[in-house]
């Protein structure tokens, strides 16, 4: 029995002694505290940011220097116009690998949220830097063999001095584009490139062998003074005397369908929209049976839709057209053929031309014989100046059968044209 009233005695002190122990042994030690001031570094566009990166291979350049291999050499390559866009090299020494990692492809490439920054840590000073790393990536260096994809096949910056804005632009957009611009820019850059110099020194030698036709060359020229559509004064048939295929390019017709699919939705078919001229000739066309002429024909009148769209649309004090869609490839060609302003108007000789191009068009439409009317409402003339116009085209006007004050206008061939009034001297 004395034992056992003992005992509680005795152990007590014993669970006291080992929970303080275990209290001692489960504290981590405190790290020592340091009171510093924390100063952002922003990044200096004429200097160079510290760069990071990394070997995913296992190269360590510190330890190769400490094995004797001597200190590996790094370079940073930056693009001269995108300063973003740069390539960091490292050679170790007496190695025929490198190690590249660039800013703008690879792992580097995929889209990220993160902003990267480098601390530096002064306890002496008490200061904490935070500087921002070059281009905010990493670069993930892989190995390359010397002269293989190496740094030393990047293009030179005296190649891009020597690129004209448009190859600069396509460039660019090469790199950073998505396969939409990509596309765009590569038919942009086609439309507007110059022509090769190696062309143009054998240009004298090829012309040599060709033979001049004077009349085409006279009829080009009075082409241009006569500011009016491609045309040809030989040809026997009204279809021929305005060449429709310089008119509509080839590649121009698969964006002229609206009507011609507009029509097949019958009664839900909406053409408010289109000008009266275009209107007025609807049932017109859905009585034609031949479906391939039905199409040349709605495509034609879509045509003359976005040429009036396309002038109201770069006139003052004119709203109808705002809204109104013209297929790119139409409307680049318009901004080039009738030089648009960087005030978005036309000039005064361009929309002359536009206006002949809608009126030859409406020939082909109404199978070379046309009434002024309602193509004059559409263009916001006087009947009489758009007769003066057709005149100008080489049409005469006829009265048509069964009325004596109707008047259209018809193309007769050969074509024949006013003589141009040449300017006079002003009298004093």
């Amino acid at each position: 029995m004395d034992s056992d009233t003992d005992s509680p005695k005795s152990k007590t002190p014993r669970k006291e002694k080992n929970k303080k122990n275990k209290k001692k042994k489960d504290v981590p030690p405190q790290p020592d505290r340091i009171e510093v001031a924390v100063e952002v570094v922003r990044e200096h566009p004429n200097k160079t940011a510290p760069v990071v990166g990394y070997f995913p291979s296992g190269f360590d350049p510190v330890k190769n220097h400490a094995s004797g291999s001597g200190p590996s050499e790094f370079q940073l390559y930056r693009h001269r116009n995108m300063s973003k866009r740069m390539q960091l090299v490292v050679r170790p020494p007496g190695s025929s690998v490198e190690f590249v990692g660039t800013s703008f492809s690879g792992e580097a490439a995929a889209g990220h949220r993160a902003m990267f920054a480098l601390g530096l840590l002064d306890k002496e000073a008490g200061t904490l830097k935070i500087v921002p790393i070059a281009g905010n990536k990493i670069f993930r260096l892989e190995p390359k063999v010397k002269g293989v994809d190496a740094a030393d096949n990047e293009p030179a910056s005296s190649t891009l001095e020597e690129m004209t804005p448009q190859q600069k632009f396509a460039e660019t957009t090469a790199i950073l584009g998505t396969k939409k611009d990509i596309e765009k820019a590569k038919k942009k850059l086609a439309l507007k490139q110059d022509e090769d110099p190696n062309s143009q020194r054998n240009l004298n030698v090829k012309m040599k062998n060709v033979s001049v036709k004077e009349s085409a060359l006279q009829s080009t020229e009075s082409h241009v003074s006569r500011n009016i559509p491609p045309y040809d004064t030989s040809a026997t048939t009204p279809q021929e005397a305005y060449v429709l295929d310089k008119i509509i390019l080839t590649g121009e017709w698969n964006y002229l369908e609206d009507i011609y699919y507009n029509l097949h939705q019958e009664e839900k078919a909406d053409f408010s929209s289109y000008p009266t001229f275009v209107r007025n000739r609807v049932e017109g066309l859905r009585k034609i049976k031949d479906e391939s002429e039905k199409r040349k024909l709605s495509c034609i009148f879509s045509y003359i839709n976005h040429l009036i769209k396309f002038k109201d649309q770069h006139s003052f004090g004119v709203f109808s057209a705002k809204g109104h869609k013209i297929p790119n490839i139409l409307r680049h060609k318009f901004s080039n053929m009738f030089a648009v302003s960087e005030l978005r108007r036309l000039p005064p000789e361009k929309i002359s031309l536009l206006i002949s191009y809608v009126l030859v068009l409406t020939l082909f439409a109404d199978n070379f014989q046309t009434d002024c009317t309602d193509i004059a409402k559409d263009l916001s003339m006087s009947v009489l100046a758009v007769r003066k116009v057709y005149a100008e085209l080489g049409c005469k006007l006829v009265r048509q059968k069964g009325t004596f004050n109707s008047l259209s206008v018809t193309l007769a061939v050969p074509l024949k044209f006013p003589d141009l009034k040449k300017p006079g001297k002003r009298k004093r």
